[in-house]
C-alpha cells in the first residue's frame, strides 16, 4: 500500500478509534463541561502532545520495547493506573468541598492551564495501550519503502489534527450546555460521576493484562 491510498485509510480507523471512550475523553468532557470551551483547549493539547511523544518513541523502537517487556508494561500501568485514579479522587473531593467555578469564557491564569496541560500528558504518557496501539496500529499503514521516523511522524501529526478538531468540536458543544452543567446539584453530581468513571478506569488499566 502507497502512501496517498493508505493516509485516507489510516484517518478513517483514527477517527472511528478517536470517538470511543476513555480516559481522554472523560477528562475533556468534565473540562468542558464544568469550565467551558477555553479550559477545555489545554485537556486537549496535553493528550495529543502525549499521543504524539508516544508516536516517536514507537518510531524510535521505546513503545515496542514496553509492549514487549513484561516489567516496563507492568509499571506503566501502574503508574497510569494511579494518575486516573489521582484524578478520580481529586473530582470527589470537589464534591466534598463544594469548589467554585470559574464562569463561563473566564481565562484561566497560565500556571493553571500548564497545570491542565501536565495532568493531560501525564494521563497519556502514563498509559500503557498507547504503546501497544502504536506497535500494533500504526505499521499497517506506513509503507515499507518508506522511511520509518519520518512517515511516522507524519501519520501522527495528521492523527492529532483530526483528533484536535474532534475533541475541539466535542469540547465546543458541550460547552454550550456549561450554564446547566455550573448548576450546584449538577456540577456536584457530575463531579461524582466523573470521578467514579476515572477511578473506574484506573482501576480497570490496572487490573488488565497486556
Amino acid at each position: 500500500m502507497d502512501l496517498p491510498s493508505s493516509l485516507p485509510s489510516f484517518l478513517v480507523a483514527v477517527l472511528l478509534i478517536s470517538a470511543s471512550p476513555g480516559p481522554a475523553m472523560a477528562l475533556i468532557l468534565r473540562r468542558a463541561a464544568l469550565h467551558g470551551f477555553r479550559a477545555a483547549v489545554p485537556t486537549v493539547v496535553g493528550l495529543e502532545a502525549g499521543l504524539f511523544a508516544w508516536a516517536m518513541l514507537a518510531a524510535a523502537g521505546f513503545a515496542a520495547l514496553v509492549a514487549a517487556s513484561e516489567t516496563a508494561f507492568v509499571v506503566l500501568r501502574a503508574v497510569g493506573a494511579a494518575v486516573l485514579v489521582v484524578l478520580g479522587v481529586k473530582a470527589w473531593l470537589g464534591v466534598l468541598r463544594g469548589l467554585p467555578v470559574a464562569p463561563e469564557g473566564a481565562a484561566s491564569p497560565p500556571r493553571a492551564w500548564w497545570r491542565s496541560v501536565a495532568e493531560a500528558v501525564a494521563v497519556s504518557l502514563a498509559n500503557p495501550k498507547a504503546a501497544v496501539f502504536m506497535v500494533a496500529f500504526y505499521p499497517q499503514f506506513v509503507p515499507a519503502d518508506r522511511p520509518l521516523f519520518a512517515t511516522t511522524a507524519l501519520f501522527a501529526s495528521a492523527q492529532v489534527a483530526l483528533e484536535t478538531a474532534l475533541y475541539l468540536a466535542l469540547s465546543a458543544g458541550v460547552a454550550r450546555a456549561g450554564g446547566w452543567f455550573r448548576r450546584s446539584t449538577i456540577r456536584r453530581r457530575l463531579d461524582a460521576l466523573s470521578g467514579a468513571v476515572l477511578v473506574g478506569l484506573g482501576v480497570r488499566m490496572a487490573a488488565s493484562s497486556q
